[in-house]
């Protein structure tokens, strides 16, 4: 693996089969590293989700709450390398479509142009949420969307419609999320939430079903678990 990341730094096949290694010999926060390299450089491969999933969880439980300050630097993947992956090469094997998450730019608009920008519209969401600024940042989040469609973004703009209580495009926004990061825990916690507030219980107490087995001590969770019982 180590030659072959050599040859093509930030190779997604080697870094997998690394992290698979890795996590063979239960080195498990050096697999962790490797699985969200990955999804640094294609945040589509939902062996690398599944993999950091099961690496959270099972530092969570050698380490405690306090897991990732004992994590060693993730590497950050220049921007040439997430390209080389999101544009497949023409008759190479295996190019197929580009993954769901590829920036959306227009034409003439560059990938990594594109992905920049999408990065700055969500940064500039955040801060207007950090303002209390929920309708404008569903604007920026929107606006993020249209280039580069991300799983934190979707998230972000959900927590937006749910504090607007505007429910359905809070629940389609964490399906949305769903769909690129099947066991994302913010997209069907907010989700059950949004369930809840339009008396759908049945799913709502579904999804917090899913997310307590990936977090089964989530407190959040729990206590909504509970309210979920209750109605």
């Amino acid at each position: 693996c180590r030659s072959a990341l050599d040859l093509v730094p930030f190779g997604i096949k080697p870094l997998l089969r690394r992290a698979a290694a890795y996590e063979a010999l239960e080195r498990y926060q050096l697999a962790y590293v490797d699985y969200k390299t990955v999804l640094q450089v294609d945040c589509s491969v939902q062996a690398a989700h599944d993999g950091v999933n099961r690496m959270t969880k099972a530092l969570l439980e050698k380490d405690g709450v306090n897991w990732r300050q004992k994590l060693p630097p993730i590497p950050t993947v220049p921007v040439s390398a997430q390209m080389r992956w999101s544009i497949p090469s023409a008759g190479a094997p295996g190019a197929n479509t580009p993954p769901a998450t590829a920036p959306r730019g227009g034409p003439g608009e560059s990938t990594a142009a594109g992905t920049e920008r999408a990065r700055t519209l969500k940064e500039e969401g955040n801060e207007l949420v950090k303002k209390g600024n929920h309708k404008k940042a569903v604007e920026k989040y929107s606006e993020s969307l249209k280039l580069n469609q991300e799983c934190a973004t979707y998230t972000n703009r959900a927590l937006c419609y749910l504090t607007l209580k505007q429910y359905k495009e809070a629940a389609q926004d964490c399906t949305e999320a769903l769909r690129l990061d099947p066991k994302n825990v913010k997209a069907l916690y907010r989700r059950a939430q949004a369930l809840k507030e339009l008396k759908d219980y049945k799913s709502s107490i579904a999804d917090i079903k899913s997310l307590l087995k990936t977090e089964p001590k989530n407190t959040a969770a729990l206590r909504l678990l509970q309210e979920l019982n209750r109605a």
